[in-house]
């Protein structure tokens, strides 16, 4: 689906959008297109219960008077809430309404909105970004379509008198999709197409970006010592990787220490001899989310070539029963020495996670490190599907997280660390066991990854097991994968870390 932005225009085909305010107030273009039909727009919304509340459409043959085949009214909610979110929401969402309707093209005005505090650029620049997050799909193993279940919608222009600057601000904003597209398709791929090998060629393929990347095999970790990742992945055909990506934006900056970001990457997860119940399993492609996460912002900084030292390391894995799988009870010795006590093979991310933590930490000494990871099942008994969990030993890095997730529409909530927690995961033989118990599931496992935390680090772990993947859609999301956190910790390095 092609997006762009132009100068107003009346379209002679397909669809127009205009905007309505809350309460019934007519945009600018929807005045015009009332007075070129003869007052049937407002006949229109007096015969339906459309005011222009946020997310209400109203679809209409377009009357004699225009050339369009249907005028679709968009509710834009009241002026003073009409921020860049609910922009890319009234843009995604006239995606959503017209993909399948028979329409091939569909122009949207992007009024001014008086009482909002976005300029008009910044209106046409977002309702374009919302129509493009939303234009995604993943149909690509899906043959016997119907012509009435294909998309239709090919062509989406967002037109505004400042269509030059409305369009430089939205480049950076299709670099930024890019990533967010990448990583939707990792997560959606099935395990026969993404392994570890496969998804450690995809971070290869940001090269052509700029981004330098290095790939680890089973020889070179086992003479780091990484005892703990290679543990999880003993019982898989499939050779374990690192892909190690830089991303130097910033080559003069003063500290050279990166902003790094580490990425859980179990390509598939059966749980190992500790296995899962047959019944989803079929979800457990999607384990390696963190990894795609981490993969596909890389690509969006890269993309909009953004001024800043960014390191990327992804632990990438299957975990599979057979004869040489791990087993519960087997001591494995990490990276860092210390020993961990495997109890349950299916708490292995943190063992993952663990490896690669203290690698990024030995080789790169990063002043700020964030890891992501599909970790518990806990974190979705505590949060549901609404926000992703924070766990950090920094009030200032958890603050920025929180705000930048706030920014973007990709919420997160603060889960505690404390001693009493951290005792859990003791064990009588090892330095430490794997899990904890039943009780606290994602904060232990958070404790767990604390452990491989150097001093003087500000480090954050999200748990992103309940945004991961969507069985609901939303105006700039649809159904699958989610790619939640590209965009969160995108606005975290533009806000915070960026040079200049």
């Amino acid at each position: 689906m092609k997006i762009g932005i132009s100068a107003p225009s009346m379209p002679r085909s397909g669809a127009i959008v205009a905007g309505v305010l809350d309460g019934g107030e007519l945009g600018a273009t929807a005045q015009r297109l009332d007075k070129a039909t003869n007052g049937a727009i407002q006949r229109g919304i007096k015969a339906s219960r459309f005011n222009g509340a946020a997310g209400q459409t109203l679809s209409l043959v377009a009357p004699a008077g225009v050339r369009a085949s249907r005028i679709v009214l968009a509710g834009l909610g009241k002026p003073e809430k009409f921020d860049d979110l609910a922009a890319q929401s009234f843009g995604g969402a006239i995606v959503a309404l017209l993909e399948k309707s028979g329409e091939k093209t569909v122009m949207v005005a992007a009024d001014p909105v008086k009482g909002s505090k976005l300029k008009p650029a910044e209106i046409a620049a977002n309702m374009a970004y919302g129509a493009l997050l939303r234009s995604y799909s993943f149909d690509k193993y899906r043959t016997t379509l119907k012509p009435n279940e294909k998309r239709s919608l090919q062509t989406v222009t967002v037109t505004t008198p400042n269509d030059a600057d409305a369009r430089k601000l939205y480049q950076p904003m299709t670099k930024i999709a890019d990533g967010v597209f990448m990583t939707r398709d990792l997560v959606s791929e099935p395990a026969n197409v993404i392994y570890p090998e496969s998804l450690a060629a995809q971070a290869q393929s940001l090269a052509k970006l700029g981004v330098t990347v290095q790939v680890l095999g089973r020889a070179q970790m086992e003479k780091l010592g990484m005892g703990a990742l290679l543990g999880v992945a003993q019982g898989s055909a499939r050779e374990p990787k690192m892909a190690i990506m830089r991303w130097n934006g910033a080559p003069k900056a003063r500290d050279k220490r990166p902003v790094a970001f580490v990425g859980k990457g179990v390509t598939f997860d059966t749980g190992g001899i500790s296995i899962k119940p047959a019944a989803g399993m079929e979800d457990m492609k999607w384990d390696m989310g963190g990894s795609g996460v981490v993969i596909g912002l890389m690509k969006a900084l890269a993309g909009r070539k953004a001024k800043v030292n960014v390191v990327g390391v992804v632990g990438l894995v299957e975990n599979m029963p057979s004869s040489t799988a791990q087993r519960p009870g087997d001591v494995v010795t990490s990276m860092s020495g210390q020993t961990v006590e495997v109890i349950n093979t299916d708490a292995e991310g943190r063992l993952v996670l663990g490896d690669a933590l203290w690698y990024c930490q030995e080789k790169f000494k990063p002043k700020t490190m964030v890891d992501l990871a599909t970790l518990t099942g806990a974190i979705i008994v505590a949060l549901g599907h609404e926000h992703a969990g924070v766990f950090s030993n920094d009030d200032e890095l958890a603050g920025r997280l929180d705000s930048a997730g706030k920014s973007v529409g990709e919420a997160v909530w603060r889960m505690p660390l404390g001693e009493a927690y951290d005792k859990q995961i003791n064990s009588d033989i090892a330095d430490m066991k794997n899990v904890g118990g039943r009780d606290a599931g994602s904060i232990t496992a958070a404790q767990f990854l604390q452990r491989y935390i150097k001093k003087g680090v500000a480090w954050a772990h999200i748990d992103i097991a309940g945004v991961t993947w969507s069985k609901t859609e939303t105006p700039t999301v649809p159904k699958g994968g989610t790619a939640f956190g590209v965009r969160l910790l995108d606005r975290m390095v533009r806000d915070h870390y960026e040079e200049g």
